[in-house]
C-alpha cells in the first residue's frame, strides 16, 4: 500500500509524519489512543525511556474524550490542577481560567501540551483500529486499522479511555424523527441553535444534566427523560486568576503527591471517623461545610463509612434531600427529581456536578418525564411517544444515554487472543484481567484507565499516572532484564477478578444498577468493573507484581508447535 496522499500535514489537526501512516509500519511500542493515557505513554517511554513509540488515534487531534465532547454545557467535573498532569513543564507556564474548565479550554489545554511535548510528530490520527493479535512466529503484535493499514510492535497499549463506545436506545422509529437528534459524543463542532427551540434530553447521567441546563438558557422548553433521578451535588463554579494560581503553584508538587495517597487521586480524602462518632448536630455542621465547599467533597471529603453502612449512607442521603427539594417548588418535579425515599444508596452512582440545574428544570415551561413507570413507545416525525399515549413534540432530541462503559471500548476493537479469540467473546460472561492491565493470552500488551482499574472511581489523571507508570517501569525492567515476552496467567486473572469482587462486595455499589456495574447496557453481565480499593491500595497490589519478578505473569514464550 502506497503512503497515505488524503492526510495534509499542513493541517493543525494532524502532525504527525507521512512514515507514521505507512502500511506495514514498524514501532516497538504501538499505544491506542491519544488521551491523557496515551500522550502520557508516549512522552515517558519516548522522551524519558528512549523507546520508538507511535500512537494511533481515531480522531483527528490530540485530547481522547475532550476532542469528541462538545456538546452544550460539556466541561470536567474535577478541579484543577488536580485535572491536570503532574509534569512540571505542563503546569508551571499554564493558567486555567476556571476551577472546572469546559470543553473548548481543555481542547487548548491540550494544545500546549502538543506545544511542549510535540506528540503528534509520532501519531496518526484517523486511525481507527479494528482488529490486532499478538503474532506468536514473529513476537509482534500485528494490527490493523480501518482503512486497510498495518503495523507491527512489540508492545501494544490501549489507552482508549472507559468511554469509547457510544450507547444508543433500543427504540422503535429512532430513525424516523425529522427534527434533529444528537449523541452527545457526536455533537456537531460547529454547534446546535436551541433558541426558542422545544429540547428532549434522553438520560440523567452527567452528560444529561449539563446538556439540560445548558439548553434551558435559550431553548422555549427543555423536557428531561429521566429513568433514574441524579443525585446531584453544586458544583460551586468560579473563576480563576493568575494571580492565585502563581501563588499555588508552590504548593503543587506536593499536592500531586498527595494526590496519589487518597482514595480517589484528589485533593481531599475521607474523613478519619464514621457517621455516628459525630452527634446529630456536628454531623449537621459537617454535612453542610462539605456542600458549601461544593465539588465532590460530600461524596469523597465525607466519613468514611458512607459507601460501606447503609445506615450512615442514609444519613448523607437526608442531608441531601433536604438541601435539594428546598429548590425545587413543583411539588411533582420535586418527588421526580429529589425523592423522599432514596433511589439506591447515595454516591453508589456518580452524582453530576450542577450549576442550575434544578432550578431551570423547576420552571413552568420545563419538564421531567418518568420513563421508569413510563416508559418510551417510540419515537415518531415529530417526538417521542411515551406508554401512556402521550406524544411530545419536539425540535431537538438530545441522545445523552452514554456507553457501553470500562469494557466496550476495548471489546469492539478485534483484539484477538493467541488462540483467535476475540476478547468479546473471553469478556461475555464476565471481567478478567491481571491487576487491570493486562490479560491471558494477550502477550506484551497493557492498557490502563478501564477494566478493574481505580478508573470510574478515580481522578482520571492520577488513575493514569498510577497505571501509566507501572506500565512505563514493566517496560523498563522487561528491556533490562532482556524479557521478551509477558502473558499474564489465567489464575492470575481469577484472583484479580475475586479481588475485585470482594472489595465491591464490602461497599453498597452492588445494590445500585449502574454503569460501574454494567447494569445500564442491556444483556451486559452484571458485575463491579471497577477496582474499589482505593489508589494507593491498587498502587500497592501493582507494585507487588513487579518486585516479585512479574508475578502472575509468564516471561517465557512457549516453544513453536511442531
Amino acid at each position: 500500500m502506497p503512503l497515505r496522499t488524503d492526510i495534509s500535514l499542513d493541517n493543525p489537526h494532524v502532525g504527525g509524519t507521512t512514515d507514521v501512516y505507512k502500511d506495514n509500519l514498524e514501532t516497538e511500542v504501538l499505544i491506542v489512543g491519544a488521551g491523557f493515557g496515551g500522550v502520557y505513554l508516549m512522552h515517558k517511554l519516548r522522551d524519558e525511556l528512549g523507546f520508538d513509540c507511535k500512537i494511533y488515534e481515531a480522531g483527528t487531534d490530540l485530547g481522547g474524550i475532550w476532542h469528541w465532547n462538545c456538546y452544550p454545557g460539556a466541561r470536567v467535573d474535577t478541579q484543577v490542577p488536580i485535572y491536570e498532569y503532574s509534569i512540571e513543564k505542563l503546569w508551571k507556564d499554564w493558567t486555567w481560567s476556571e476551577k472546572y474548565p469546559d470543553w473548548s479550554e481543555l481542547r487548548r489545554y491540550f494544545a500546549y501540551v502538543e506545544e511542549k511535548l510535540q506528540i503528534k510528530k509520532d501519531t496518526a490520527f484517523e486511525s481507527r483500529v479494528v482488529g490486532a493479535q499478538f503474532n506468536m512466529e514473529t513476537q509482534k503484535w500485528d494490527v490493523k486499522t480501518q482503512d486497510g493499514r498495518t503495523a507491527h510492535a512489540k508492545y501494544l497499549i490501549n489507552a482508549i479511555g472507559f468511554a469509547a463506545k457510544r450507547h444508543f436506545p433500543d427504540w422503535e422509529g429512532l430513525d424516523t424523527f425529522k427534527g434533529e437528534m444528537y449523541h452527545s459524543s457526536f455533537w456537531p463542532e460547529s454547534g446546535v441553535s436551541t433558541k426558542g427551540k422545544k429540547v428532549a434530553v434522553i438520560g440523567t447521567g452527567s452528560t444529561g444534566i449539563q446538556i439540560a441546563q445548558e439548553s434551558a438558557k435559550d431553548a422555549e422548553s427543555v423536557t428531561v427523560f429521566q429513568r433514574t433521578p441524579n443525585l446531584c451535588l453544586p458544583m460551586r463554579q468560579r473563576k480563576l486568576t493568575k494571580e492565585e494560581q502563581d501563588r499555588d503553584k508552590e504548593n503543587y508538587r506536593e499536592l500531586y503527591k498527595y494526590r496519589m495517597t487518597t482514595f480517589a487521586g484528589f485533593g481531599y480524602d475521607f474523613a478519619d471517623r464514621n457517621t455516628f462518632d459525630d452527634s446529630p448536630e456536628e454531623r449537621e455542621a459537617f454535612f453542610e461545610s462539605l456542600w458549601e465547599e461544593g465539588g465532590f467533597k460530600f461524596w469523597l471529603a465525607t466519613y468514611k463509612d458512607n459507601l460501606f453502612d447503609r445506615a450512615a449512607n442514609d444519613e448523607a442521603y437526608k442531608f441531601w434531600n433536604k438541601k435539594t427539594r428546598e429548590r425545587i417548588t413543583d411539588p411533582r418535579k420535586r418527588d421526580l427529581m429529589a425523592p423522599t425515599k432514596a433511589p439506591h444508596p447515595w454516591g453508589t452512582k456518580r452524582p453530576s456536578l450542577e450549576q442550575n440545574f434544578y432550578e431551570a428544570i423547576d420552571r413552568p415551561e420545563n419538564d421531567v418525564v418518568d420513563i421508569k413507570n413510563n416508559p418510551v413507545k417510540k419515537v415518531t416525525e415529530k417526538g417521542i411517544v411515551t406508554s401512556d399515549g402521550q406524544e411530545r413534540e419536539f425540535d431537538i432530541i438530545a441522545l445523552a444515554t452514554g456507553f457501553d462503559s470500562v469494557t466496550g471500548g476495548m471489546k469492539n476493537m478485534g483484539l484477538l487472543d493467541i488462540n483467535g479469540v476475540d476478547l468479546r467473546e473471553r469478556w461475555a460472561d464476565g471481567t478478567y484481567s491481571h491487576v487491570g492491565m493486562a490479560c491471558a493470552d494477550f502477550p506484551n500488551m497493557f492498557f490502563l484507565y478501564g477494566a478493574q482499574g481505580p478508573t470510574a472511581f478515580s481522578n482520571g489523571p492520577s488513575c493514569v499516572e498510577c497505571q501509566g507508570d507501572w506500565i512505563i517501569d514493566a517496560l523498563a525492567k522487561l528491556r533490562k532484564e532482556n524479557i521478551s515476552y509477558l502473558n499474564a496467567t489465567r489464575d492470575a486473572e481469577k484472583a484479580w477478578n475475586r479481588k475485585v469482587t470482594e472489595l465491591s462486595d464490602k461497599t453498597l455499589f452492588p445494590i445500585a444498577d449502574s454503569w460501574y456495574m454494567g447494569a445500564n447496557i442491556p444483556g451486559k453481565t452484571r458485575e463491579q468493573l471497577n477496582f474499589a480499593g482505593g489508589i494507593p491500595m491498587y498502587e500497592k497490589e501493582c507494585r507487588d507484581v513487579l518486585d516479585n519478578n512479574f508475578k502472575g505473569f509468564q516471561t517465557q514464550a512457549p516453544a513453536a508447535k511442531a
